[in-house]
């Protein structure tokens, strides 16, 4: 089994998975306002290496979370009960509640690759999402125009789609050195035409590498990991998403073998526009972030 630091971080990775399925203001410019990967997701002990063999990561993750504006909007034209051609104004709330179990065997290898330590893994999810809008929308199509208030509601108990990660460390003393290859299969439960959706309805691939400086002597640990995600296109909305950049950190310090606390946080820059269908959401940003964290062990 592995150690108690690559628990941690393989439950962290699941955290943040379950709150990328149902969080609908990760980000404003992906299509329905969910993004493949979720700023934070690597921090605190990213590229430290594992003990070798297998592990399996289990967890269940409850989350209520809101939006608002231009996500509502474009949820409502994505499922069909607006045109794309209309002029929008709106006064809109997107809420979204889940309660989910993930999944995720892993093996760490004991025979190095390249020289270093390769891990492989697949996580996926089983449980219920809801997501309702409310509020006041009015549209126009040239003279014709239409207020509609009221609330849309869906939701589902169903799977997700899988997520498969390969990683390769290198450890030298208190420097370690990471790489990984990450992405979407999309193979969950997956309408354009529902509001809840346990599915995102497209491939993505995510690649990166990161840092680790980790000094037992002192407890003192930061990291940082950098990637760019590539979506594929939602062949169900002729929707894709643009590149994304993304940098996440940490910095904490261990006051015991099994216990640190300390800060992650993330910036996160979306380099090229989406395209194809309508509603199409141009670049966005995230300012750098930072909260404040403590790991039992």
């Amino acid at each position: 089994m592995a150690s108690t630091e690559s628990n941690i971080r393989r439950i962290g990775c699941l955290i943040t998975a379950a709150a990328l399925l149902v969080c609908p203001e990760i980000s404003r410019a992906d299509e329905g306002g969910i993004s493949f990967w979720l700023p934070g997701q690597y921090s605190s002990l990213a590229a430290t290496p594992q003990v070798p063999g297998w592990s399996l990561g289990t967890i269940y993750y409850h989350t209520s979370v809101n939006g608002s504006g231009n996500v509502a909007a474009a949820r409502e034209i994505t499922v069909g009960r607006l045109s794309p051609n209309v002029n929008v104004n709106l006064n809109l709330s997107l809420t979204g509640q889940a309660d989910l179990v993930f999944l995720a065997p892993s093996y760490t290898f004991a025979t190095p690759v390249l020289g270093g330590q390769l891990a492989v893994s697949m996580a996926s999810v089983y449980g219920r999402n809801a997501a309702s809008i409310a509020g006041t929308l009015t549209t126009a199509i040239g003279p014709i125009v239409n207020t509609r208030m009221g609330v849309l509601e869906d939701s589902l108990v169903s799977y997700g789609d899988l997520y498969p990660t390969a990683t390769l460390r290198w450890n030298s003393g208190v420097n370690n050195f990471m790489t990984y290859v990450t992405g979407d299969i999309p193979v969950g439960d997956y309408s354009p035409t529902r509001l809840a959706n346990l599915g995102i309805g497209h491939g993505a691939v995510d690649v990166g590498g990161g840092y680790t400086y980790l000094n037992p002597a002192t407890g003192t640990e930061l990291s940082g990991v950098a990637g760019f995600t590539y979506n594929l296109k939602n062949q169900d909305t002729n929707y894709q998403n643009g590149i994304d950049f993304h940098f996440d950190w940490g910095v904490s310090h261990f006051l015991s073998k099994q216990v640190f606390v300390g800060f992650v946080g993330y910036a996160y820059q979306q380099v090229t526009d989406d395209f194809g269908q309508h509603p199409i959401l141009g670049g966005y940003s995230m300012h750098p972030t930072a909260r404040q964290a403590g790991t039992p062990g």
